[in-house]
């Protein structure tokens, strides 16, 4: 198909097919133009000549409100491959905690830079980013090592865009990756018992107490604080472990101070209090977290915490897909099928948003509809 242009410095469009009657075929559109920064530009995807028309309108009405100082400098940024541009976005990031800095660079380094850190920037669509996600599930990388990895890849390509960097929205459309309902595996109170039995590690143990008892995350878990049980049937999260410095640091979607507070059942409040007396606290009342200089109470770290679970879990026949995180589960499920509802469940499990939590436990649910129609029919 011939090129077509329109008015003066919008630039063109074209097929580059080869078909008889380009107008009618189903292959896409392809748009040349200069960029705000003079420079020769292409773009190609466009379904219909109108959608092509309408993005050099679009191009050119940028072009117009653009300063030409301000186009040459989004150019410039445009030009650097993705690696550049992330290590010098994440070192200006002077609000993130050492966490989060800590988490999107061990993102970076783990799963995005291996896939795109030579790509420039100008060049990220949508299809990269859904491309890479596909990357991750085909690699099998975990749900949330694949969720830390996105948000850090969609920060960082969303400040591009914001400074005109890319053009067009590189997650317009995108999917996040989603939560596969069949990796929550629950175990049962009989294997949970059959775990801790085969455990010699004490610590451990108390771990599968919080995290079956009161839904603590692992981190969580090994920030335990004795002052915390702030009444009898109450246990406030105040902080965590973090995973990347293994230090204590601020909740999971939580501002520095703030905190959760979740039910403490006897049963787990009688592990807390047995382990304190059997086996002291450190400093500031923490049972597991802690610098202790005599040696005789070793604190616990997640590697330490991990070794545990494999040497407790080796010889046993378990569910498959079962991990640590499914004492966790156990915690939700229990409480779900039990009649407590989903909002109190998702405020004491620390999650974001009710849909999260909605997401992943809803097939753990009992089915509803029948049970809503008999309650129902008995008012009626």
């Amino acid at each position: 198909m011939a090129t077509k242009s329109l008015a003066r410095g919008m630039g063109t469009y074209s097929k580059r097919c080869g078909c008889t009657r380009p107008t009618n075929c189903p292959h896409p559109y392809t748009i040349r133009f200069r960029n705000a920064a003079g420079r020769q530009t292409e773009e190609s995807g466009y379904r219909t000549q109108q959608a092509a028309v309408d993005r050099l309108t679009e191009i050119y009405q940028q072009k117009r409100s653009t300063p030409q100082a301000a186009a040459q400098e989004a150019h410039d940024l445009g030009q650097k491959q993705f690696k550049t541009y992330a290590e010098e976005y994440i070192a200006k990031r002077r609000d993130w905690s050492e966490s989060r800095s800590a988490g999107a660079r061990s993102a970076l380094g783990k799963h995005i830079y291996p896939e795109l850190q030579s790509r420039r920037i100008e060049s990220f669509t949508p299809s990269i980013v859904e491309r890479f996600i596909e990357t991750m599930e085909r690699n099998n990388v975990g749900i949330a090592a694949q969720d830390q990895a996105f948000v850090t890849l969609k920060t960082i390509l969303l400040s591009a865009h914001k400074k005109g960097a890319i053009q067009r929205n590189p997650l317009t459309g995108v999917v996040p990756p989603q939560y596969d309902p069949e990796r929550a595996v629950v175990p049962n109170y009989d294997t949970i018992q059959l775990i801790k039995t085969q455990s010699s590690d004490f610590r451990f143990r108390l771990v599968v107490d919080l995290m079956t008892g009161m839904g603590l995350r692992n981190g969580e878990a090994l920030a335990v604080n004795i002052n915390n049980l702030v009444a009898d049937d109450v246990y406030r999260v105040s902080e965590q472990v973090s995973a990347n410095t293994n230090q204590l640091a601020r909740l999971k979607h939580r501002k520095l101070g703030e905190f959760r507070e979740v039910p403490m059942p006897q049963k787990t409040r009688a592990a807390i209090e047995t382990y304190a007396k059997e086996h002291g606290t450190f400093s500031g009342g923490y049972l597991l977290a802690g610098a202790n200089k005599t040696g005789s109470l070793p604190h616990m770290t997640y590697r330490s915490l991990n070794h545990a679970w494999k040497q407790a879990t080796k010889d046993l026949p378990l569910p498959d897909g079962l991990v640590m995180y499914g004492f966790r589960h156990f915690f939700a499920s229990n409480a779900l099928s039990n009649g407590i509802p989903i909002t109190d469940v998702a405020e004491w499990m620390g999650h974001k948003s009710i849909e999260i939590t909605y997401r992943i436990y809803r097939h753990l649910m009992p089915s509803s509809i029948t049970r809503a129609a008999k309650i129902l029919n008995m008012s009626l």
